[in-house]
């Protein structure tokens, strides 16, 4: 059954307008994006089999046009305004870290940082650049592969810093495997650079290691 044949009033759309956008579910929404399916797949299956590929909302949310290629059924029309709404949801949260001060909600943090990294294959060290409001002023990836302190060089870091003219950073780097747990190199790293970034009066706020659907701060877990 396509959303044509559908009674009017459990039509996604007309669902949506008459009771909200929280009154459907991830698989209804998608679908309303999608608006067709392709023959022996209606939009619900599609919708259905997209999600579970890219693991869910999260999944979707962090792939790339690529990433879309694997689903039968999507052509790059469809590619095209799904990659479009990601990034849609992607620029939105930036805007507001840069808008208000990061730390009011460390949650906007970790939905921000998952959003860039969690669903990356190889691992990427990033920072966040805040200002003196702890206010987003730039996000940089600046190392990829395996992260150590022999990896990952504070002076770059440090330089970076004294680029953005910041006050404060969040450092953040993904796990590929899925555990979010920090590794006694995880740790020796932060503390690394915590050293070298003090040297030019610039704190380090936290450490965020970003997995598949969940994140883990350093801060919260007494480890900065």
């Amino acid at each position: 059954m396509g959303i044509k044949d559908m009674p009017a009033d459990v039509r996604p759309r007309e669902k949506l307008l008459a009771r909200g956008p929280q009154a459907l579910s991830d698989v209804e929404l998608l679908a309303l994006l999608l608006r067709t399916g392709m023959a022996g797949k209606d939009v619900f299956d599609l919708s259905a089999e997209l999600l579970e590929r890219l693991g869910g909302l999260a999944g979707l949310l962090a792939a790339q046009a690529d990433d879309l290629k694997v689903i039968k059924g999507l052509g790059a029309a469809k590619r095209a305004e799904l990659v479009a709404v990601m990034e849609l949801a992607r620029r939105a949260m930036t805007e507001r870290l840069r808008e208000r001060e990061a730390f009011a909600s460390p949650q906007a943090v970790k939905q921000h940082l998952q959003l860039h990294l969690s669903h990356k294959p190889h691992e990427v060290f990033a920072v966040l650049f805040l200002d003196s409001q702890n206010r987003l002023l730039a996000m940089e990836e600046l190392f990829r592969g395996t992260l150590s302190q022999t990896s990952v060089y504070p002076r770059e870091v440090v330089l970076r810093a004294l680029h953005h003219h910041c006050a404060a950073v969040v450092l953040a780097h993904n796990h590929p495997s899925g555990s979010v747990q920090p590794s006694r190199a995880d740790e020796a790293l932060t503390q690394n650079l915590k050293a070298s970034l003090a040297l030019v009066d610039v704190r380090v706020l936290d450490h965020i290691i970003v997995g598949p659907g969940q994140a883990l701060s350093m801060a919260e877990q007494g480890l900065l």
